[in-house]
């Protein structure tokens, strides 16, 4: 049985993955709610294994060993992080403190199909955005789930989501609206 690979994603509503730094939205853009954390911390109490980009999983573990106390981060993060991890990186030589994470080099396609047939759990990777581009324009995306967080960052918004991306179809799967004002959308794409 194959397992199940989701590309985890937050955005603005105008498409947005991140924003420079001197806007200072804060995390979340400011607008997490309890809704959308105990959401969050539910998805990440199964088991599953995370899929890293090489950039994604540098600023995931600087944040996750910068010396933060545990009890300020949130219940979803602190679960990330004890979750097995594959990077695929041709530039990394540790794990930057991750606790299980493996560095993979070669190519990534060849690299997610494998752990796609090999994995007992679902795979799951966050932000990695030309590392799920690629992946998804070969077909191994199989949920591609968008929280949407109700801002528009048109001045300051960097790091488009789809930017990169080819052309897909998507199927609507899942749909919520966490604290009234976040949306979670879970889509099937399909190459066009």
């Amino acid at each position: 049985m194959t397992a199940v690979y989701t590309w985890d994603v937050f955005s603005t509503l105008d498409g947005y993955g991140s924003y420079a730094e001197e806007a200072d939205w804060g995390g979340y853009w400011s607008k997490q709610g309890p809704e959308l954390l105990a959401r969050r911390a539910a998805i990440f109490d199964s088991e599953q294994r995370m899929v890293y980009g090489a950039t994604t999983f540098r600023e995931m573990a600087q944040i996750m060993s910068s010396g933060v106390d545990p009890n300020a981060l949130d219940e979803w993060n602190l679960r990330t992080m004890r979750s097995p991890a594959t990077v695929i990186s041709s530039t990394l030589t540790d794990t930057l403190g991750w606790p299980d994470a493996t560095i993979a080099k070669g190519d990534a396609v060849d690299i997610v199909a494998r752990l796609k047939e090999e994995s007992d759990v679902p795979l799951r990777s966050q932000a990695s955005l030309s590392l799920n581009w690629a992946l998804m324009a070969a077909g191994l995306v199989d949920r591609l789930q968008v929280t949407i967080f109700p801002v528009v960052s048109g001045r300051t918004g960097t790091s488009p989501i789809l930017g990169g991306a080819g052309d897909f179809d998507l199927e609507l799967l899942e749909s919520r609206t966490l604290d009234g004002r976040t949306l979670e959308l879970v889509y099937r794409p399909t190459v066009r």
